[in-house]
């Protein structure tokens, strides 16, 4: 299967449009046309109507599989490229918002004092752009946080040839307005609140299908969405009443007109992990050294 012809397909129903996709890729629309009716001539199936446009049936299987083999391409490409491309005093780092704290923000000041001539840039997006980003070489290493039973690894999709590690367990806390009934109590139990309204931070907060599933009950339905990285957007969302949302207790507590309430049931934690290529470059491997010492002597 012709992986730019896969690129095409996923724009033209990213876009749900031909010139859309043209436009994106730098194709003509005729040359869009022509490469979904090969793909489509490649593989014996009608994948895309085309008024409106829209996936076939076979269509949609296919994107089943589409964006994670095109990332893939994209890996294998970036994991041959750092084979020569040292950069011994440059580091790109990616972070999902609640993963940029203090664990991570103290590991940076320790390899910047020790590599004073540091070239150093974070970028803050959501959970899959970061990974999409590790993988794919946009950055050195990512920090992705999310919930889970003490001691768990994160859930992660097949991100091909890369090295996972803990860098931080937090307690989870929920984000109520300050004027919530239990905006004063010392702890929560999540299941008490999956039939509340909540927001929809998949960004942000602990995704709401990763608290249905850790919780094991249908609740958990969002009363408004919530798109981008912005944390104190969040935070007055929650603080008006829009709905709760799950955090790091240390983060959540941080923020402005909320009251952040520790969970005690079921046992979960906030827990934020490390990811680079099998082959970091040295300022990844570096930070990835200082991040499993500072737990290591933390004992968490």
């Amino acid at each position: 299967m012709d992986p730019h012809l896969l690129r095409t397909f996923v724009a033209v129903l990213d876009h749900r449009s031909f010139s859309g996709a043209a436009a994106a890729l730098g194709y003509t629309q005729s040359a869009v046309s022509q490469h979904i009716a090969a793909l489509e001539t490649d593989v014996g199936a009608r994948l895309v109507e085309r008024r409106p446009v829209a996936p076939t049936p076979a269509g949609a299987r296919l994107m089943e599989h589409a964006p994670a083999l095109l990332l893939r391409l994209d890996a294998a490409r970036a994991d041959l490229a750092r084979l020569h491309q040292a950069r011994p005093t440059r580091l790109t780092l990616a972070c999902s918002p609640a993963a940029l704290g203090p664990t991570v923000a103290q590991a940076l000041a320790e390899l910047r004092a020790g590599t004073p001539a540091l070239d150093l840039e974070v970028r803050v997006s959501g959970r899959e752009a970061v990974l999409a980003d590790v993988v794919t070489g946009r950055a050195d290493l990512g920090f992705v946080d999310g919930a889970a039973a003490p001691s768990d690894p994160l859930p992660m999709p097949d991100l091909g040839p890369t090295t996972t590690l803990a860098a931080a367990e937090e307690r989870l806390a929920v984000l109520l307005p300050d004027n919530h009934p239990l905006a004063r109590r010392r702890s929560v139990r999540l299941t008490d609140l999956a039939q509340a309204q909540w927001i929809d931070a998949a960004d942000t907060a602990v995704p709401l299908d990763r608290l249905r599933a850790l919780c094991r009950t249908e609740g958990f339905r969002p009363r408004i969405r919530h798109r981008g990285t912005d944390l104190h957007g969040l935070a007055a969302l929650a603080a008006a009443g829009h709905g709760l949302a799950a955090l790091s207790l240390p983060v959540a507590a941080a923020l402005p007109g909320i009251a952040a309430v520790p969970v005690d049931r079921p046992r979960l934690v906030h827990r934020t992990e490390l990811v680079h290529p099998v082959n970091p470059t040295a300022p990844a491997s570096q930070l990835a050294d200082l991040i499993t010492t500072a737990r290591t002597t933390s004992g968490t």
